[in-house]
């Protein structure tokens, strides 16, 4: 099944029928300043191709922090106008991405926060109609089961995606699978509320803070276990304005993505068009250095009838076969290489 490589989140009063459009427009740009810190001419002309055909992989219309506290009157506009808008569907083609959900309120109390959710929600649905495949609603802010128990009974068809952003959330990680188990498509790390929570102070909160890694390292074998997606949080620092803050931010943002790719995630949050460059050429990066040798070694243990070989240093059996057919399906997925650059698959 296709992951995307990343999640952007849009506040909703900004979201418009063809914004993916847009947003290819604004990468498109952001690409051509100073190109040539991303990455060579190959590397670089397939993220202006990817950028050109399907720029947004995965986009969440967003009425949480991305849209903010605003008049009853005011959200229920907007929902009924984001579902106005997603309602004529993806015409011209390429202006929805292949994956699209929205973002409610929390739904930590029971009361007027839940009910607020719902009620956008509803209005929302309402006026979209017919919802896209793999649609999903994601839930932020999560602290138990019981925020997912009740969402399940008042609208049991939906597919759902939790946040995990307090240490609540983690510790009770277990319940909340249980809870979730069916409808939930993944989670997504909230780094930033999350080391809040733990009493980080600003200035030393970050993507790559030890208490992160401990989240991602309780969380993978986890979600990966019971087969749900996980995407890694979001570089708070935008590779926008002076030429010296670009490079900084490029280089905070590719470090981020390997990280995560080290853990084995291979989707993160992005909160910027500019940002889109930055994943993409990294991640491009990273599949075409290594498909050679890791194309070789699949090829060797599947000509030796799935027995143990060796190709050079590199030891391969079942399980680490398995790691090679990982690389080459996330390749595939985020067009990094073309079809004739990947092994047969079997």
């Amino acid at each position: 099944m296709r992951q995307p490589v990343h999640v952007l989140y849009g506040g909703a009063h900004l979201f418009r029928a063809g914004l993916s459009l847009k947003i290819g427009r604004i990468a498109l740009a952001a690409l051509d300043v100073a190109p040539a810190e991303l990455g060579d001419e190959d590397v670089l002309e397939r993220v202006r191709a990817k950028l050109e055909r399907e720029p947004v992989e995965d986009y969440r219309i967003d009425f949480e922090d991305g849209y903010g506290v605003r008049s009853d009157e005011e959200e229920d506009a907007a929902a009924e106008a984001a579902g106005r808008e997603l309602a004529q569907g993806d015409n011209p083609p390429g202006s929805l991405p292949p994956f699209l959900g929205i973002r409610i309120k929390p739904l930590r109390k029971e009361g007027s926060e839940e009910q607020r959710g719902y009620r956008t929600l509803n209005l929302f649905l309402d006026a979209a109609g017919a919802l896209p495949p793999g649609f999903v609603v994601t839930l932020p802010k999560v602290e138990g089961p019981g925020e997912i128990e009740r969402f399940r009974e008042t609208f049991p068809s939906l597919a759902i995606e939790v946040m995990v952003e307090t240490p609540q959330a983690l510790a009770a990680i277990d319940a909340i699978l249980d809870a979730a188990a069916g409808p939930l498509q993944a989670v997504h790390f909230g780094p930033y509320d999350f080391l809040s929570s733990c009493g980080v102070p600003g200035p030393a909160q970050r993507l790559g803070h030890p208490l992160c890694d401990h989240a991602r390292l309780t969380l993978v074998p986890k979600l990966a276990a019971a087969g749900i997606r996980f995407a890694d949080g979001p570089t708070s620092f935008l590779p926008i304005g002076s030429p010296e803050d670009v490079a900084q931010a490029r280089r905070l943002h590719q470090a981020n993505i390997l990280h995560a790719v080290e853990c084995g995630i291979f989707q993160g949050w992005d909160l910027h068009p500019a940002q889109l460059p930055v994943r993409y050429a990294t991640l491009y990066k990273f599949f075409r250095e290594h498909a050679p040798a890791q194309r070789k070694r699949l090829e060797n243990y599947r000509e030796s009838l799935a027995q143990a070989t060796r190709v050079g240093a590199a030891f391969d059996d079942a399980a680490t076969v398995r790691g090679l057919e990982v690389f080459f399906d996330r390749a595939r997925d985020c067009g990094a290489l073309p079809e004739e650059e990947l092994p047969a698959i079997e």
